[in-house]
């Protein structure tokens, strides 16, 4: 494991140090790409100034993931236990996300204003689908075999989802949450440009305006890393509550 984390961290420091020398070698300016010194150092030294902004940020993305992560659970169960419901509103599912986002989002905040809902509610649109499709497809997934073992073992209904496929489906279901967990974060820094007055959205427009740039690489740096650390908190969760998966592969 640790052998395979050399290539992706080499390929970055590849990436890194040419980028490096290319601004210094061509003496970009720092406003049109800063050199990753120079980002580093503006990250180091204006902590105090956007801190704040990373923690609401943190703040909104777990309100938000949670809900999303409910919702998108909530849905899945519901489509599955109901067929019929399945079939009429499964394709309503999908064409929700054809609606883009930055579209919707003026929308939300004619209807709901400036507080945190339409902030939430952004949120959650782009959470709970892969969920939802992950949870539904893990769902289906559940060997006909098995069910049909229980059902003659005289097991009702609610045993056979809770005791059968609801633990069937959580790879699935984890899989969902991995990519909702990235989503999360970008869906929070969008959801901050529609007019809040703190978060790493505000502080890259912010940056952008007044055209520092190494500001806004340091709001991309920072989302970057709480994508990376939400998916590994996803992961780690994972790793405890499915044991027996990896019992499964050796």
């Amino acid at each position: 494991m640790v052998k395979k984390s050399w290539l992706p961290i080499t390929v970055i420091f590849a990436i890194i140090l040419i980028w490096e020398l290319a601004a210094r070698v061509l003496q970009v300016p720092d406003w049109i790409l800063p050199a990753p010194t120079v980002i580093l150092a503006e990250a180091i030294a204006g902590w105090s100034n956007y801190q704040h902004h990373i923690f609401a940020t943190i703040k909104l993305t777990i309100y938000g993931f949670l809900s999303g992560v409910i919702i998108g659970l909530l849905i899945a169960m519901t489509l599955h236990l109901v067929p019929r419901l399945r079939e009429a509103l499964y394709p309503l599912l999908i064409m929700s996300q054809n609606i883009p986002i930055i579209v919707l989002a003026p929308l939300l905040v004619i209807w709901f204003g400036f507080g945190i809902t339409p902030k939430l509610l952004i949120i959650i649109l782009v959470c709970f689908f892969p969920i939802a499709v992950a949870t539904i497809d893990g769902l289906k997934q559940t060997s006909p075999e098995l069910i049909h073992y229980m059902k003659m073992a005289g097991a009702t209904n609610k045993q056979i989802f809770t005791k059968l496929e609801l633990p069937h489906a959580l790879p699935a279901i984890f899989s969902g949450l991995k990519i909702s967990a990235t989503y999360s974060v970008m869906g929070a820094v969008i959801s901050e440009w529609l007019g809040a007055n703190q978060g790493i959205g505000v502080y890259m427009t912010l940056a952008s305006s007044s055209f520092r740039t190494d500001r806004v690489f340091v709001a991309i740096l920072f989302i970057m890393i709480l994508c990376l650390l939400f998916f590994m908190l996803i992961i780690g969760l994972e790793k405890i509550l499915i044991k027996w998966r990896k019992d499964e592969n050796g």
